[in-house]
């Protein structure tokens, strides 16, 4: 052996920060090389992983090899064999590339002579402890982890919305880490109403500044991390497992199992095409001041954040308006446009008969089927424990019954405080209307984007200046006229 390359590795770029092996293994091999003189090509040091090698270092040292086409014989230099590989099976594939390079690999503490066939024994255990030590190593690991969530406790990294600490008692805990956290709440408060997608929603949380890829948020939305429950996943011995954690829930369990049923059974489902309007309700109203074209609305992906603009679908065309400026605006212009004081007392009757006779009946209609409804599957409950109980059903019969029923349950008590809450509104809004100034960006504010949108029909704005990028001035539709009026 007249020369030779230096291989030396680490596994983890901590270990080759603050750890000394890098450097040891490079000057045992450096003495060695002045020991038999033998001259050295290149060192290669490497902070990888040997479980394959798909590694930086050991891809320039291959690369420099197949360079040299005349093929001399030569050398590459390590410490042991599990600084080569840790998995046999690719060593071996490693080993024939490096043969056909008329390349030999040699471990200094471990030497062998490939060329002898009882040698083929002594690597294939020199190959095969580094494996075993790997699997046990990692069998271990998983087993402790195992451990850690059947204790409620979350090891490793904290998942997105949590951030790792430490307890004055030493112990390892997950607290909530903001603003991440509270996007996450919104998000699932915006999953429960039923109106918006996955898609949509994670779209307006990064237009908030939530910061989440595609595939990160719907993993995020099904962790049941999030409502204070952690999985233990199944292994050869048990089956998955659901327990509580120590840790501190950023959503309650019925809005996450809530959530779980619209998202599942609205899977294959395309969502409202007006959900995302939300961030552009003004979308379809303007027109382009350069051009006269149509104006949508989409959002940009910035350096860091994603951005809302009202834009011309010209080809060409320069126009570009921040949705946020533009919409804001918007509201301005509504908060000038006041109810005329000779109608207030018109539509304080209306109002009344619409809340006592109509509206409120209605929604006292739907709260007592609501009502019978939940006393139905209580006593369907009921039946189920009772027919338990007398043999006439298995325990697993009876908890997916039990199951079912209780999803039920969620959903109309959940319809039931939505009833509730119409109702109580009915009230509030009869008895505060003849005495508040009224102006139409109150009722703006209150809708969903189909009201506001209707809102925006009534009050169109008709043209966007050059100058300050703003609404210069709304049409208001004839019959609404006569009963508003415009102040300064």
């Amino acid at each position: 052996m007249k020369t030779a390359y230096l291989y030396v590795r680490v596994s983890t770029d901590e270990q080759k920060r603050k750890g000394h092996s890098l450097e040891e293994q490079e000057d045992r091999l450096i003495r060695y090389c002045e020991i038999y003189g033998i001259k050295i090509l290149g060192i290669y040091r490497e902070d990888y992983s040997a479980k394959d090698f798909n590694r930086p270092e050991w891809k320039k040292l291959i690369k420099k090899i197949r360079k040299n086409t005349h093929r001399p014989a030569e050398n590459i230099l390590f410490i042991k064999w599990d600084r080569f590989s840790r998995n046999i099976e690719f060593a071996y594939q490693m080993i024939r590339i490096l043969r056909e390079l008329n390349v030999r690999p040699m471990a200094i503490d471990q030497p062998i002579d490939i060329e002898v066939p009882e040698s083929i024994v002594t690597l294939a255990i020199y190959l095969s402890i580094p494996e075993a030590e790997n699997s046990r190593r990692g069998l271990t690991a998983s087993d402790g982890i195992r451990r850690a969530r059947k204790m409620g406790r979350w090891p490793g990294k904290a998942p997105m919305g949590y951030t790792n600490s430490i307890t004055p008692d030493s112990k390892k805990v997950i607290i909530p880490k903001q603003p991440e956290a509270d996007f996450i709440k919104w998000s699932f408060q915006q999953l429960a109403t039923g109106s918006f997608t996955i898609s949509q929603v994670r779209k307006m949380a990064c237009v908030k500044g939530f910061r989440c890829g595609k595939s990160n948020f719907w993993r995020l939305v099904h962790n049941p991390i999030y409502c204070g429950i952690i999985r233990v996943p199944a292994n050869r011995n048990e089956e998955e497992q659901f327990v509580m954690g120590i840790h501190e829930p950023l959503v309650s369990e019925s809005l996450f199992h809530r959530v779980q049923l619209i998202i599942t059974k609205d899977r294959n489902k395309r969502g409202n095409k007006d959900a995302l309007k939300s961030l552009f309700p003004l979308r379809g109203f303007l027109s382009c001041p350069w051009c006269g074209g149509r104006i949508t609305g989409s959002v940009s992906q910035g350096k860091r954040l994603k951005y809302s603009y009202y834009h011309c679908m010209g080809h060409k065309c320069k126009g570009r308006f921040r949705a946020e400026a533009l919409n804001k605006h918007y509201e301005e212009k509504l908060k000038q446009i006041h109810i005329r004081p000779e109608v207030y007392d018109l539509f304080g009757f209306i109002l009344e008969d619409e809340n006592i006779f109509t509206s409120r009946r209605g929604y006292a209609d739907d709260r007592k089927k609501i009502l019978d409804g939940i006393s139905k599957q209580e006593l369907y409950i009921s039946k189920a424990r009772q027919f338990f109980l007398d043999d006439k059903i298995d325990f697993d019969d009876f908890s997916k019954l039990k199951k079912e029923h209780n999803e039920v349950l969620c959903q109309l008590n959940h319809q039931l405080n939505s009833i509730t809450k119409k109702l109580i509104g009915c009230d509030h809004n009869n008895n505060l209307w003849p005495d508040i100034d009224f102006n139409v960006l109150q009722s703006y504010k209150e809708q969903d984007i189909k009201g506001k949108r209707d809102i925006v029909s009534l009050f169109t704005p008709t043209s966007i200046s050059l100058t300050t990028n703003d609404i210069n001035s709304l049409k208001i539709n004839d019959i609404i006229s006569l009963i508003v009026e415009q102040q300064n």
